[in-house]
């Protein structure tokens, strides 16, 4: 392994979302992860190159029902820097492999814990996904149009930003302090506090009376025609960013708006006439023309590309924003450092191929290996 983290030994339990998604960002800077999952269990039913945050990683089979299964993840996890779960309040504990327990086993063990509504409060226990994570901090009821409800924003705000990012920088904290104190402790990371988190700015912007509650009448939340997108007369968009009056003077300039309705750009009263003559004007030439118009100079504009078209744009080719692995394209590890790059990640393998060798190389027992490896072949064939 190579990168800032090689070295660092992760011991995740299987789940879904930000978990993994967290293991993966450490994986991707060069630490060990090794993720303990059911024998026979998988997220995907194709072929592991497409279980992409599972790049990097290495797996270990156990059936937790059992003790002496039991006895090896923590025996994975007295070696570990680190342990991410994802169940729910209590699970872990009932497995016997809850903090204490394991804490006691690995004193400078940091326990990453990441749940949707957190380890207390009346919703510990309740089911959830992003989508309701979200809408209860604020954030989704600002996102979208003025007379349409909130869109649900992918599960990119909930699970991916205010989780797996809030735990992995929780973790990386708790293992600065745990290798001066040496001590660990649990970091419990909930969407619905990373979400609150990231709509820091908003917060502050409704305290001082700069933007309201009003969906799509704020300054970037689509209220503002010099923050928008627009369509294209190809049915493409391009994404309008022009803020500062420096490159919003430009903008004006490139497109001949001379019409002194654009002269006052931060007054909310003309933003709707502005903004039905701005979706007039883009209407009148393709995404490719606008862009070829106004993309070399410091308007703030960009085309807003698919799925398909990122990984080929000039931009991110050039800067390698996307790999490709085993025929997959998926985007890069980010970010980047200069002194301990990261190198390629290997794409997921197949459950439970890594077993004997991350045992055998984390220390344990080879009989117990073979009982449990045998217990594992035994448990797949009666699940096929």
């Amino acid at each position: 392994m190579s990168g800032p983290l090689a070295g660092m030994r992760v011991v995740e339990m299987a789940g879904i979302g930000p978990g993994p998604f967290c293991a993966m960002l450490l994986a991707d800077l060069g630490a060990e992860v090794v993720r303990v999952r059911r024998p026979g269990g998988t997220m995907f039913d194709t072929e592991p190159r497409f279980d992409v945050t599972a790049r990097g990683c290495r797996f270990v089979d156990l059936d937790l029902r059992k003790s002496d299964a039991v006895a090896s993840a923590l025996a994975l996890i007295e070696k570990a820097e680190v342990l991410i779960e994802g169940y729910r309040p209590g699970v872990m504990e009932r497995l016997g492999l809850g903090p204490a327990i394991c804490l006691d086993r690995n004193p400078r063990l940091v326990y990453g814990r990441m749940t949707g509504w957190g380890q207390d409060g009346p919703l510990a226990q309740r089911a959830g996904h992003d989508i309701n994570y979200i809408a209860l901090t604020g954030t989704l009821h600002a996102i979208g149009r003025t007379d349409s409800p909130p869109p649900p924003p992918l599960n990119l705000v909930g699970d991916f930003g205010g989780g797996a990012m809030f735990l992995a920088f929780g973790i990386m904290a708790a293992l600065l302090e745990a290798r001066a104190s040496g001590k660990g402790q649990v970091v419990d990371a909930a969407m619905v506090d990373g979400a609150a988190l990231l709509a820091a700015g908003r917060y502050a912007g409704l305290a001082s009376g700069r933007q309201t509650t009003a969906r799509g009448s704020n300054l970037l939340d689509g209220g503002a025609p010099f923050y928008d997108t627009y369509a294209c007369a190809d049915g493409k968009f391009i994404a309008l960013g022009a803020i500062e009056p420096q490159f919003y003077a430009r903008f004006r300039k490139l497109c001949d708006l001379t019409d002194p309705l654009f002269d006052e750009q931060m007054n909310k009263a003309k933003w709707p006439e502005q903004k039905q003559r701005l979706m007039a004007m883009f209407l009148t030439r393709s995404r490719g023309d606008w862009i070829a118009l106004l993309g070399g100079e410091d308007t703030c504009i960009a085309p807003v590309l698919d799925w398909d078209e990122a990984p080929t744009d000039p931009h991110n080719v050039e800067r390698k924003t996307f790999v490709t692995i085993d025929d997959v394209i998926q985007p890069a590890p980010a970010p980047r450092f200069s002194r301990t790059p990261t190198a390629l990640p290997r794409s997921a393998r197949v459950s439970g191929g890594d077993t004997r060798e991350v045992l055998l190389g984390w220390g344990l027992s080879p009989s117990i290996i073979d009982q449990l490896v045998a217990a594992r072949q035994r448990l797949a064939g009666r699940l096929r």
